[in-house]
């Protein structure tokens, strides 16, 4: 954080979870907010929209009326079905920060769409490749929130480019996956919204990330990463 030029600070995240299951899951859901997540995300697409609405419905009175609740449809449908299903769900009065990926990530012209046809804010950009995508998409106007993926946007030098492209169209950025990294580029972006927080390296790091009060604070030097080699080698083929 320092060497980019910006200050060591706590960054807000939110803790997020696969396709979640109403009683199997209670669980792992009480966990985050033991944690103290203030924001959670499910990817959802049941068969029935009705079924989407159930689980939604459920993760709200767990987290309570308070936290920030989002949902991943990961490209799931035509523009037409996903707005039939989110207007559904709007009825429904689940009330969600965002809306991720509703249609496939390189079909602009459905996103525009499903932003023209609800009122939940519009998530996308983990599939975003160079700071020249970022760029075409906000140009276009295609989404609310923006969470580009720091291998696909380009490492380092790639979010430099792209965040401050996506922040100053008014867009808050938020990250996708690689969490270390991640908490330090958030910490100097402008309008940086949420962190992603999905555990992939902790297994194999001699001391985890670990989430103080739903924030991630960036550590160093540089990247504050520091392998097991024992726990490496368990993985070795």
């Amino acid at each position: 954080v320092k060497a980019l030029g910006g200050e060591v600070k706590p960054v807000p995240a939110y803790d997020s979870h696969g396709y979640v299951i109403p009683g199997r899951d209670d669980a792992d859901i009480a966990a985050s907010l033991e944690a103290g997540f203030q924001a959670l995300k499910v990817k959802i697409g049941a068969p029935t929209v009705a079924e989407d609405i159930r689980i939604l419905k459920w993760m709200r009175d767990m987290i309570g009326p308070d936290r920030k609740l989002m949902m991943d449809y990961n490209q799931a449908f035509s523009a037409p079905d996903a707005i039939h299903r989110l207007r559904a769900i709007e009825d429904a009065g689940v009330g969600l920060d965002w809306i991720e990926e509703p249609v496939a990530a390189e079909d602009y012209a459905g996103h525009i769409a499903v932003r023209q046809a609800i009122g939940t804010p519009v998530q996308t950009g983990e599939n975003w490749w160079t700071a020249d995508d970022a760029a075409r998409a906000i140009g276009a106007g295609i989404c609310d929130h923006a969470m580009p993926d720091m291998m696909k946007i380009g490492g380092v030098t790639g979010w430099q480019k792209a965040a401050p492209l996506i922040a100053g169209a008014g867009v808050p950025v938020s990250s996708h996956l690689f969490i270390e990294v991640s908490a330090h580029m958030l910490a100097i972006t402008p309008r940086a919204y949420l962190l992603e927080y999905l555990d992939a390296a902790g297994a194999v790091l001699q001391e985890p990330y670990q989430i103080e009060d739903g924030c991630l604070v960036p550590r160093g030097p540089g990247l504050g990463l520091d392998w097991d080699e024992g726990a490496v080698a368990q993985y070795l083929l």
